[in-house]
């Protein structure tokens, strides 16, 4: 005999943020965020212009927007900046996100500066798993590339990072060509010693930038490959952690490898993700400006969470097909990188 599910059960079912294509999103990146302690080559100006308080969504606003996702079915969130651990009373925040009803797992990419003094309260506020930006292990590089950044004090805190326990670790490394591409295979032995994880990101053309040309300094993922497999044979994988990265095993190791290829290998038709800038835009692709401005939504209508969700609910009509990433020429972004989120 079939069970009769009541009314009441099957409303309490958390419905699905679909958009025109059929692509569920249940993945959101929030970025708390435009300021950074770095300013690394890829990602910014050096002199940047960063938004007024007022502009910058509240830590309240931020959790209400958490809910409302959460409650539209996402299971995942990732913090991002900028900088998020140089946003003030980020564990506070990181708290509450962690303990919404529904979400399996929350998650941060950080440049590593904060670790040292933040991974111990980030990991006992439900913070599972944690991607640490790392493109080179040369001091001196290191500063170039960050301009600001002091690679110690990063070391540091991967090494804080393990030693409290979080679930897994990732290191994130943008390859330049004739800047850093002749340390692939030590960023990956500095990975398979210590167990974790490391992607390697085809820079990104958001922002205009005047310190490197994009077109001469692009190195693709199956360049990258090439050069891991002159020491470590990689066998591609299944393994997903719900974002970008395709991950390619090692036969002596634990530590996977993936590739983020929005040049080389588009992967526009699997994408499960919307992040949620600083400001409050609703930005439905990383490489298109269809966005919507859910700050308005909540600073005209403070509290009515049912009008957020309708918003984002509707937004998902705008997430395009794919993005056109181009090497040379102007880019068609100019936002930066740290005002979109990481």
């Amino acid at each position: 005999m079939n069970a009769v599910v009541p009314e009441t059960a099957k409303t309490h079912q958390a419905p699905a943020l679909v958009d025109r294509f059929g692509r569920r999103v249940d993945y959101v990146r929030i970025s708390v965020t435009d300021r950074c302690d770095f300013r690394c080559v890829y990602c910014m100006g050096e002199d940047m212009q960063f938004l007024p308080r007022r502009e910058i969504l509240s830590l309240e606003e931020l959790l209400a927007a958490a809910e409302a996702f959460v409650a539209l079915g996402v299971t995942k969130i990732r913090l991002t900046g900028g900088e998020p651990l140089v946003r003030q009373d980020i564990v506070w925040l990181a708290g509450h996100i962690a303990a919404l009803p529904g979400l399996h797992e929350l998650v941060l990419t950080t440049n590593g500066s904060q670790l040292p003094r933040l991974a111990a309260p980030l990991r006992e506020a439900g913070v599972k798993r944690v991607n640490i930006s790392l493109d080179s292990l040369d001091r001196a590089r290191f500063r170039q590339l960050t301009r600001t950044g002091d690679l110690d004090t990063v070391l540091a805190g991967i090494d804080a990072a393990l030693a409290v326990g979080f679930e897994r670790l990732k290191l994130n490394s943008v390859i330049l060509r004739g800047r850093n591409d002749d340390e692939v295979l030590a960023l990956v032995e500095f990975a398979r010693a210590r167990d974790i994880d490391i992607s390697f990101i085809e820079e990104m053309p958001l922002g205009h930038i005047d310190e490197h040309d994009r077109a001469e300094s692009f190195c693709s993922s199956a360049e990258l490959r090439a050069i891991i497999e002159t020491r470590y044979p990689l066998t591609p994988s299944l393994d997903s952690t719900g974002g970008p990265s395709r991950y390619w095993h090692m036969a002596d190791s634990d530590t996977r490898v993936g590739f983020i290829s929005p040049h080389s290998h588009n992967f526009c038709h699997l994408c499960n993700r919307v992040r949620l800038t600083v400001e409050g835009r609703l930005l439905l692709c990383l490489g298109n400006e269809h966005s919507t401005d859910l700050r308005a939504v909540m600073r005209e209508r403070p509290g009515d969470a049912e009008a957020l969700r309708e918003a984002i609910v509707q937004a998902m009509d705008l997430k395009p097909e794919r993005h056109h990433f181009a090497l040379d020429g102007e880019p068609e972004i100019v936002r930066f990188m740290n005002t979109t989120g990481g």
